[in-house]
């Protein structure tokens, strides 16, 4: 079976970042015994399992469970499994000691009514000891400066179209097109009207096929920011056109060509990242100096990878990063999203290697500036060993937020601090 080509697993990576799970009527708690989720190697791990239906502690009614290293959203060994009864409103389920760095995983359920109800925590043991399971192919700096170098042959071409439609009294919003190493590279550029000298934003995008609208707030308050697509198709047309790609041409489009290095999907995308650079440089009113990146789950990823092919880039904000060690499911613990490698379709000796020049981690090793990134325990998306085999081989300055529950999406108090802190580095 071809990886990832199921549409439901596609739409669940593209959730717009700040989506939060709706609530339910029935909740189950898992509460690990450790405040801070997180354990030295060779600790065992005790989950306090708890249900409420309409905030009131249910009692005496049985609960499933499983134990496993955390498995994304694909399949690992389970270590236990069973079922409970809640007594005194609770259980409590002790696993195994985990003896090397990694993640563990509890999930529990309920059936009430004839519905059933779930919920999972995962805990992490010495999470800053996680090293990748992929390497670094001796030319993979030769590698990606020769695409740099065939990119600067390429002129870029930029075509802006004023949207007056979208246009305030303090921003202009254009609709951008590029030539990029291969076809086109189209975006949304949002800028102040007032004359003066900005910093600027890239904001590079999550996994889907979407229309993009800019970030006129962000313009607002004095940055010149540009939003692209990934997918070389105009950014500003009508929904449907993107969910008929998202459901035809393009879908499973992060695995495409993975056995040919030069035309893998992302090689057009990552050199496209560099062009959006070369465009901010050009724009009349950008200060010359000052550019940060920022994105979430495969925005998290490009945003890594622009910063590390660009020196231009002066800071990085990453939710999340994909495309982290991708090879995790080799070595028995979860991969970055796509989440490959986990059957005969992907586990091919040629789609491995060409997977470590598109490694996330292996951008990561080469980073030089500041950044700011932030994840939970639970994201079932990109896991978070995978998060941390990137972050782990960062050298440069580094900040990690640490919002364990959340899986793949964010609180609003995690988009304010990201804010707070571009806002704060672009203008010192």
């Amino acid at each position: 079976m071809k990886i990832f080509t199921s549409l439901a697993c596609f739409l669940l990576f593209s959730t717009y970042l700040i989506a939060q799970p709706r609530q339910e009527l029935v909740e189950v708690i898992v509460s690990p015994n450790h405040p801070d989720w997180t354990y030295s190697i060779g600790e065992k791990a005790e989950f306090t399992v708890s249900v409420f239906k309409n905030n009131v502690a249910l009692d005496d009614i049985e609960i499933e469970y499983k134990v496993q290293p955390d498995p994304g959203y694909r399949t690992l060994k389970i270590w236990d499994e069973g079922t409970r009864t809640l007594r005194n409103n609770s259980t409590k389920i002790k696993a195994k000691k985990f003896t090397e760095p990694g993640f563990l995983r509890c999930t529990a359920s309920v059936e009430i009514d004839g519905k059933k109800y779930s919920s999972y925590t995962t805990v992490g043991f010495a999470p800053e000891k996680i090293q990748p399971t992929t390497t670094l192919p001796k030319d993979f700096e030769a590698f990606w400066e020769k695409g740099k170098e065939e990119l600067n042959q390429v002129p870029m071409n930029a075509v802006l179209t004023l949207m007056p439609e979208r246009c305030t009294d303090k921003v202009d919003v254009y609709h951008v097109k590029l030539d990029n190493i291969k076809g086109k590279i189209y975006g949304i550029l949002t800028k102040p009207k007032k004359p003066g000298k900005y910093p600027a934003i890239l904001h590079v995008p999550g996994a889907g096929i979407r229309p993009y609208y800019g970030e006129i707030d962000e313009a607002a308050e004095g940055f010149i920011s540009f939003t692209i697509g990934i997918h070389g198709i105009p950014v500003n047309l009508d929904k449907s056109v993107y969910d008929d790609l998202a459901r035809g041409a393009l879908n499973g489009y992060q695995t495409f060509n993975l056995d040919d290095r030069d035309n893998a999907y992302y090689h057009r995308v990552y050199l496209g990242c560099v062009r959006a650079v070369d465009f901010i440089e050009s724009v009349d009113g950008f200060n010359g100096e000052d550019i940060a990146v920022t994105g979430g789950s495969q925005g998290g990823a490009l945003s890594i990878v622009t910063a590390s092919l660009d020196d231009r880039i002066d800071y990085l904000a990453a939710f999340y990063p994909a495309l982290s060690d991708m090879t995790g499911f080799l070595h028995g613990r979860a991969g970055g999203w796509p989440q490959i490698f986990v059957d005969e379709f992907s586990n091919k000796p040629e789609k491995i290697e060409v997977s470590k020049y598109y490694d996330v981690v292996n951008f990561a090793r080469f980073l030089k500036v500041p950044g700011w990134y932030s994840w939970g325990y639970n994201d079932n998306v990109c896991p978070p060993a995978s998060t941390y085999s990137a972050y782990n081989v960062v050298t440069a300055p580094k900040e990690l937020h640490l919002f364990q529950k959340t899986q793949h999406w964010t609180y609003p108090e995690q988009q304010e601090l990201r804010k707070k802190w571009l806002f704060a580095k672009l203008k010192e």
